[in-house]
């Protein structure tokens, strides 16, 4: 299984096309070998050097062996090295393809899409068999994130998401029959960023359609069997049944070129090399075309799969990995016979010097200004030579390296870079990881990239590695890593152990994903030690609630002080348990039980009253129940309510709330009594207020009942009563009612509400009647009479009162009499 060792000249390799070389380096010797036969199966493999899907090709007659009856799929890397295989039961395949993840999609005629790990596990599924109805699919293209389907009925269905499938139907093409091929431009490389599709119908055109619309670019050059988008989304090959080769811009603008393959024959595959040529493959012939005409042909006595990179082509055949790609510029310079390219000089003088001839120095003194630039393009040449050509990345750093010693403060850094990206190239490339990637692909894919393909092809010891190398977090490889083995057949105990001494170390990683696999592989007791150790309780207490565990869950709420998470459990045990059960958990966690009052007074009284009554708190029950009364429109219900809360106060000898909700029952049916009788509303009203509507309403008789009903003390009734009259303006009523007895309040209340009304003269009938001297002079200047207020300090002698009363005195009149006064009272 050894990588079979590159040639020692590099252009030996190489093939001119017009201006440009190709060259075409043997990657891996297949694994597989004798295992599969790819003339008898379909292929498809993911980009990036991803792995390669294999199943039986149904329309061709295969020799099955008995213990293999039923149709499989069997997942293998680059270098043929089987990952996994699983039975395939779903139904007729209709196509296969590979997500930005590497997860394998499958279509199947029915509609179905499911999508598979590497390993074989499902780990997704949809349907389309609403949109394909009960012809289901014909045909189907997929891409990093989406696909696109052919129905029965000639539509296109997009899905431009695979994790949130919303299927669309694309624009009707008013197709009588299938196409005779079509192709996708995916979102990046569209101005709508939606896909689009390239439909290649009998008529000879091409349409372009997406969810707007149907475009028809009027070729006449077709009908097109075969038809290819470079990887840049910019240009379209298309072959024709006649055997013409066409290049065009993606808006079919332009025939870039047109070459004549002589073949009437559809090739069996066409994809691009890169963006600057086509490779077409009939069976034992690989054929390379150009933009300008020239053309390129590899002869294959076996069957072979092209699988289209950003930078070249992976050809993979029973024996071996190829790849084939355009000979890089600076490599170009620095191999290219009788190049003086800078790089090209310090290569020779390297070789030069190991070989001690003096000619190195000539070498180096040629291109002493330029070294720097020499030394950078070794460098990018080295990091550009093909997948497990190391004996040439090694010769072109060393040249590098060599000229590098020549210069005075040349930043290393990129030099240093390189050997780093190398090393992690090459560890990928071995045959037994098997994952072919250039530095193109590697920068396209990124470092972190690189690393979760790793991780899902459960080599976790080298991307922790890697990680390492390149200071990048380690987290998603260790807690992969850990739900790996949680899903393995080892003791709880023993794996625990494992998992914590190995995340011990690691601040601030997250346990709940890998509690959540232990628990999805039904390992309860393993999952709930994990989550002991989750920092996070926002991570942990959902987790816990989801495994069943609410008391555990409640306890960490809690612990955390989180209030949210407190309540998020607390609401879930009342919606997923008996009430008893949820009343014996809450009843032992004051934190909990406080949330719970709280939120129960805002949102739920039933509840809290529910939760006094089982905590036998009846004075707390009762006053929840005269709550729940007054949300009653009825007066009947709520009455019925209040006396359920004073049987309860009752019980809990709380006899100032009995008696008091005993006063408001009394009232409610005496309210209902009024509206009956009288009209008008009264129900909700006070006490106080109630006595004064009956006033208001000339009811002085049935008031004056009520107050002795409910004992209202004098004060009070002589207070609400005369408000009541000085608002009505019943002057007359009022002054009768000021006579009737001796005033317990007072007569000052009397010239308060008749002031508050406006009714100055009113209230000067009510003044003489105060008692206390002050307060009647008071009242006098109130009202604006300070001289009756200045007679009252004269008849009482009371010089300081006067002194006050001119004090405040603004009338001049009035002063002067006043200052008479006080000359007269004057102490002697």
């Amino acid at each position: 299984h050894s990588q079979r060792r590159m040639y020692f000249e590099p252009t030996a390799e190489w093939n001119q096309l017009y201006d440009r070389y190709y060259r075409k380096r043997e990657v891996y010797t297949m694994s597989w070998q004798g295992k599969v036969d790819l003339s008898k199966t379909v292929a498809n493999s993911a980009p990036f050097g991803g792995p390669i899907a294999i199943t039986r090709d149904e329309k061709k007659i295969v020799l099955v062996k008995q213990d293999n009856l039923r149709p499989s799929i069997s997942l293998f890397t680059s270098a043929g090295k089987e990952i996994s295989s699983l039975l395939w039961t779903k139904g007729k395949l209709v196509g296969m393809g590979w997500t930005d993840q590497e997860r394998l999609v499958c279509v199947v005629e029915d509609g179905t899409v499911l999508m598979y790990s590497v390993h074989g596990e499902e780990v997704g599924q949809f349907t389309l068999a609403k949109e394909c109805g009960d012809r289901g699919l014909l045909d189907c293209r997929i891409w990093s994130t989406g696909l696109v389907v052919l129905t029965g009925d000639l539509q296109y269905v997009a899905v431009s998401n695979l994790a949130e499938p919303r299927p669309r139907r694309l624009a009707y093409t008013n197709l009588v029959q299938p196409p005779r091929s079509w192709a996708i431009i995916e979102p990046q490389f569209t101005l709508s960023l939606n896909v689009e599709v390239l439909v290649a119908p009998v008529s000879g055109t091409i349409l372009m359609l997406d969810s707007s619309g149907v475009q028809d670019q009027l070729l006449s050059n077709g009908p097109f069997t075969r038809i290819s988008v470079s990887p840049d989304g910019k240009l379209l090959a298309c072959f024709s049944e006649s055997g013409i080769l066409s290049v065009h811009s993606n808006d079919f603008l332009k025939i870039l070129s047109s070459f004549d393959t002589k073949s009437k024959v559809s090739p069996e595959q066409m994809v691009w090399c890169g963006v600057d040529s086509v490779l077409l493959y009939w069976q034992g012939i690989l054929l390379m075309v150009g933009p300008h005409g020239d053309w390129i042909k590899y002869t294959y006595e076996e069957p072979i799969h092209l699988v289209p990179e950003c930078d070249g082509v992976r050809i993979i055949s029973g024996e071996k990995c190829e790849f084939l790609q355009r000979v890089p510029d600076v490599t170009e310079e620095i191999y290219k016979i009788g190049s003086t390219a800078p790089a090209a000089m310090l290569y020779d003088a390297m070789r030069e010097f190991e070989n001690k001839n003096p000619k190195a120095d000539e070498n180096l003194r040629s291109i002493k200004s330029e070294l720097a630039t020499a030394v950078d393009a070794c460098t990018n040449a080295a990091g550009l030579e093909a997948p497990g050509a190391l004996h040439l990345q090694k010769l072109l750093l060393k040249a590098a390296s060599f000229g590098k010693s020549f210069l005075d403060g040349y930043d290393p850094s990129q030099f240093v870079e390189m050997c780093k990206t190398l090393r992690i190239l090459n560890a990928v490339n071995h045959w037994e990881i098997g994952i072919p990637m250039t530095l193109t692909q590697y920068n396209t894919l990124g470092a972190q990239g690189l690393v979760d393909r790793l991780i899902n092809r459960h080599h976790h010891l080298l991307a922790w590695r890697i990680c390492d190398y390149l200071k990048l977090k380690k987290d998603r490889v260790l807690v992969h890593w850990a739900c790996e083995k949680v899903r393995s057949p080892i003791l709880d105990m023993e794996i625990s152990d494992q998992i914590i001494k190995k995340l011990a170390n690691v601040p601030g990683i997250s346990y709940a994903e890998i509690a959540s696999t232990a628990y999805r592989a039904g390992r309860v007791d393993l999952a709930t030690k994990l989550l002991d150790y989750e920092p996070r309780a926002a991570d942990q207490v959902p987790l816990l609630i989801s495994m069943n565990q609410d008391e555990l869950a409640l306890s960490k709420a809690i612990e955390s002080g989180d209030t949210d998470l407190v309540y998020l459990v607390v609401l879930h045990i009342k919606r997923s348990r008996l009430p008893i059960e949820f009343f014996r958990i809450i009843r032992v966690k004051p934190v909990a039980l406080d949330l719970l009052i709280s939120y129960c007074k805002q949102q739920e009284l039933k509840l809290l009253k529910d939760l006094y009554f089982q905590f036998e708190q009846l004075q707390e029950t009762a006053d929840i129940t005269v709550l729940e009364s007054y949300r009653h429109l009825d007066v009947e219900k709520r009455i019925v309510g209040l006396q359920e809360a004073l049987n309860l106060y009752n019980e809990s000898k709380d006899q100032f709330s009995a008696k008091s909700t005993e006063e408001q029952i009394k009232l409610l049916l005496l309210q209902r009594d009024l509206e009956n009788t009288l009209g008008g509303n009264f129900i909700d009203l006070s006490l106080t207020d109630t006595l004064k509507r009956l006033i208001e309403q000339g009811q002085s008789k049935r008031a004056a009942k009520i107050k002795s009903d409910f004992k209202v003390p004098d004060k009070r009734y002589w207070w609400i009563k005369i408000k009541a009259l000085s608002q009505m303006k019943d002057w007359v009523s009022l002054e009768k009612f000021s006579k009737e007895k001796k005033s317990p309040i007072g007569y000052t209340p009397f010239v308060q509400v008749c002031l508050e009304n406006n009714a100055a003269r009113q209230a000067e009938l009510y003044i003489p009647k105060i008692q206390e001297p002050a307060e009647r002079a008071e009242m006098w200047m109130v009202i604006g009479n300070y001289l009756e207020a200045a007679e009252v300090a004269r008849v009482t002698k009371d010089f300081n009162l006067l002194q006050d009363v001119r004090a405040r005195c603004k009338d001049k009149d009035a002063a002067i009499q006043i200052d008479q006064l006080l000359a007269q009272m004057a102490p002697k």
